[in-house]
């Protein structure tokens, strides 16, 4: 697999995960359930005018912010961009 970006934002009690395309997204999806990181997802919806895909993760205490940093870092195909305000 290709090398793609992906966007973190915080946003309270969540994170804002923007992957580039829809492909990605689902694999990447795939991969993090498989981590057992999370039990779910808020739903995946595709950014309009663009290939990119948004979904949410909720931290937890057993995964906080830094994380889910460090673990989407630690996946080669990912290459991790803060996303701007």
């Amino acid at each position: 697999m290709n090398a793609f970006r992906v966007w973190l934002r915080p946003l309270g009690s969540a994170l804002r995960v923007r992957v580039d395309g829809v492909g990605n997204a689902k694999w990447l999806l795939d991969r993090l359930s498989r981590s057992f990181v999370f039990k779910t997802a808020a739903p995946m919806s595709e950014d309009e005018g663009s290939s990119c895909c948004t979904f949410h993760l909720a931290y937890n205490s057993q995964m906080p912010p830094r994380g889910f940093e460090r673990l989407l870092a630690a996946i080669p195909e990912v290459n991790l961009i803060a996303d701007p305000a």
